[in-house]
């Protein structure tokens, strides 16, 4: 894969990828990365949308309460809708991401930006349109699967299948029932990955200035490893980032959309009746696996896809 000279802009260069091992044997490693961290996301969704009578208030609990009542399949419920749909939607955004990227660094050049505020603007930019695109699949994988997640846990129904769900929220809602919170997931993930992009290409240029790496006294480039290690810490940083920041709209919205039809709260009574119960920490419910499941899913895709 052709790279820029500078170490700094170690930036995919679309033109030149190799198409068919993007899509094919991307595919085939991004669902590696879901099968390993999907039972993360089980536990943060529980964690979110638990009342305040339940026991289970930390991930570890959640835990051991899945496992004691549904064994290792408890920790995988929804997995076949989120793999079903992750494929075509994961493409869409790297699609959507890549080809977006190299528009916004032309756009943002003439400005003459330092290069690590460049790479934040242009990686925030594309993250931001590549997730707006995306969101019209993940939406509706999101209703399903997590309404899966959490069937039979603290009051909410229980359903026979990803089927079943499709076809009760269909029978309520409507198509639109597929769409509950899409306002939510884009203000959730739009500026989640915008933030997670632009942390990533920034703190990713930071650290190899700190390494003395992308100056005019540069001698060598850096080995492989090096390589590998400071972009798993940018990317340790940028899950960090992100998920500190959009946490508080993640809850909201994955409240919304495991909500039944007798019970459609607004957002603002979502608001409330978090902060009643735990305070304002209430809308951090779930930041720890949610912090997580976003550096390792990030981390993994950066190391994955940079080297395809």
């Amino acid at each position: 894969m052709a790279r820029a000279n500078s170490i700094g802009q170690s930036e995919i260069n679309w033109d030149k990828l190799d198409k068919t091992k993007f899509y094919v044997v991307g595919a085939g490693l991004f669902t590696g990365v879901t099968v390993a961290l999907y039972p993360v996301s089980v536990v943060k969704t529980r964690l979110q949308v638990a009342s305040k009578d339940v026991a289970e208030r930390n991930a570890f609990s959640v835990i051991k309460g899945i496992l004691r009542t549904d064994g290792i399949p408890g920790l995988y419920r929804g997995f076949g809708t989120v793999i079903t749909g992750a494929i075509p939607a994961r493409i869409i955004f790297l699609t959507a991401l890549e080809t977006t990227k190299v528009a916004a660094f032309k756009t943002v050049e003439p400005f003459q930006f330092s290069e690590p505020t460049e790479a934040a603007i242009a990686n925030g930019m594309a993250g931001m349109i590549a997730s707006l695109f995306s969101q019209a699949v993940f939406v509706p994988i999101d209703v399903v699967s997590q309404k899966l997640m959490v069937q039979g846990y603290s009051g909410h129904a229980k359903y026979n299948g990803g089927l079943d769900v499709a076809r009760k929220v269909f029978k309520s809602d409507g198509i639109r029932g597929f769409y509950r919170g899409f306002g939510l997931s884009v203000m959730t993930y739009s500026p989640s990955s915008a933030v997670w992009w632009a942390s990533y290409g920034s703190s990713q240029r930071f650290i190899w200035s700190l390494l003395g790496h992308g100056t005019d006294h540069e001698e060598a480039a850096p080995g492989l490893s090096k390589i590998m290690l400071v972009q798993a810490t940018g990317g340790i940083i940028a899950g960090a980032t992100a998920s500190c920041i959009t946490t508080p709209l993640d809850t909201i919205k994955t409240r919304l959309q495991v909500m039944g039809h007798e019970n459609r709260n607004t957002a603002r009574q979502v608001v409330k009746g978090l902060i009643v119960d735990d305070g304002w920490k209430g809308l951090y419910r779930g930041l720890g696996p949610r912090f997580f499941s976003m550096s390792a899913w990030g981390t993994s895709m950066i190391l994955a896809y940079e080297y395809l």
